[in-house]
């Protein structure tokens, strides 16, 4: 972040944005102008008083923040997925071009711990896909998966191709591994997911932008949702205060909002 704001920060990014017509300028804010009074960069004054000086023309380090014609890629940085499995969401500017296609078998967790417990007992072996499920907004209000990234970049740094799928979120989505992550519909609302067998195989396309899995239309319809034991999400850290919010969230997809729509 200090590198983002010595190259010049916010202030360049919105500017360059503007200037190219990607931001609509006319939109109301908090400072009642639109988007424009916000291309500057704030600092202090000799008196103490706060100064608003024109954001610079030029990046200070175009490594770390690229003028719009000299754009990191040609896309954006994030793509949806679409599929047999539903809908999903990969940053596919962290991964690199070769691993942005895998193709192998699943390996099913319904919790983080499940995962991090069969890497310690040497049980993730060859190329595979984990499904780490029934971590959705309405199965246990979605939080941080931040087990994960570790274990899978460990594996895939030996030479194993690995990748994820949830319906759940993760920050460390940004990481070096193929991450499809708030797949919609989640498991517990009997999304796709849930139908998901241990080695079936999986196909996720992060160029074509597709997630399938790969198990004829007629057999995977008839296959019966997996349960999981959800107890342990309703008590403990403020839980019971939220538990009418996992009764109306609606989809990760959505939103995930607890809130009617217009």
């Amino acid at each position: 972040m200090n590198h983002f704001h010595a190259a010049g920060g916010l202030g360049f990014l919105i500017r360059e944005l503007l200037d190219e017509g990607i931001l609509h300028e006319d939109v109301q804010t908090v400072w009642g102008e639109g988007l424009r009074p916000y291309a500057v960069e704030a600092k202090l004054g000799a008196d103490g008083s706060v100064v608003r000086e024109a954001s610079p023309r030029t990046s200070g380090d175009e490594k770390v923040l690229a003028p719009f014609n000299k754009a990191f890629q040609a896309t954006g940085g994030l793509k949806v997925l679409s599929g047999n499995l539903g809908h999903a969401v990969i940053k596919t500017s962290a991964v690199k071009p070769e691993r942005r296609i895998i193709e192998a078998p699943a390996k099913v967790f319904d919790s983080q711990q499940g995962l991090n417990e069969a890497f310690k007992a040497g049980m993730l072996t060859g190329d595979f896909i984990a499904v780490i499920r029934f971590q959705g907004p309405k199965a246990n209000g979605m939080p941080e998966l931040h087990k994960l990234t570790t274990v899978l970049g460990i594996l895939q740094d030996r030479g194993q191709r690995v990748a994820l799928v949830t319906d759940g979120r993760m920050s460390g989505a940004s990481g070096k591994v193929p991450a499809a992550i708030h797949v919609t519909p989640e498991a517990v609302e009997e999304g796709p997911i849930a139908r998901i067998h241990e080695g079936d195989i999986i196909r996720l396309d992060a160029d074509a932008g597709t997630l399938e899995v790969l198990v004829p239309a007629g057999d995977f319809a008839l296959r019966r949702t997996a349960d999981a034991d959800l107890i342990g999400n309703e008590f403990g850290f403020g839980r019971e205060l939220f538990a009418g919010f996992r009764q109306l969230v609606g989809r990760a997809d959505h939103g995930a909002s607890a809130f009617g729509t217009a």
